[in-house]
């Protein structure tokens, strides 16, 4: 059976930087957890940052590709460099959705992780841009199908017709 790779955080996981949730209540997870689908993950706390953690994002003018490729930094607002934590979680998250079958994945939207149209644009101002988080690039570039919290028919009309096991490069 086909599992569903979802932030921990929009499972109520109080993992998010400032130590909450964003706990997603719907139909669609319900059905998942029911049918044992659900496989939750927090790529930043998998790539070792604590909880609550300062806020992070990618540095101005640069995206989840120029991170993944070593060319751009995910930084704090003091300047710290966590790029490693959120690559590491990044690949942490590919090998989860690998070794349990994940087809689809939900994803929190604005992350530097996470996000997949849109995140912070760098200057911690609060102002968002085009782009995705290295882990929803990560997972995209190996065949995983990533969704927003707000995409849930999406992700489940994809996991239904993934159910045989075929495409989306993954083993079963």
């Amino acid at each position: 059976m086909r599992k569903v790779l979802v932030s921990a955080c929009l499972l109520g996981r109080k993992v998010r930087f400032d130590g909450r949730a964003k706990n997603l209540s719907d139909d669609t997870v319900a059905l998942w957890r029911a049918e044992g689908r659900v496989v939750q993950h927090c790529p930043e706390v998998a790539g070792g940052l604590p909880v609550p953690r300062p806020p992070a994002e990618i540095e101005p003018g640069a995206g989840a590709a120029d991170v993944l490729a070593g060319r751009a930094r995910i930084l704090t607002p003091d300047g710290r460099d966590v790029t490693d934590h959120f690559v590491s979680g990044a690949r942490s998250a590919l090998a989860t959705a690998r070794s349990t079958g994940a087809a689809v994945a939900v994803l929190k939207e604005s992350s530097p992780s996470c996000g997949l149209r849109q995140i912070y644009d760098g200057t911690f101002s609060g102002t968002k841009t085009p782009g995705s988080g290295v882990t929803a690039q990560l997972l995209t570039e190996h065949g995983i199908a990533v969704f927003t919290e707000e995409e849930l028919a999406e992700a489940d009309a994809r996991l239904r017709a993934s159910a045989d096991g075929a495409g989306h490069g993954i083993t079963p």
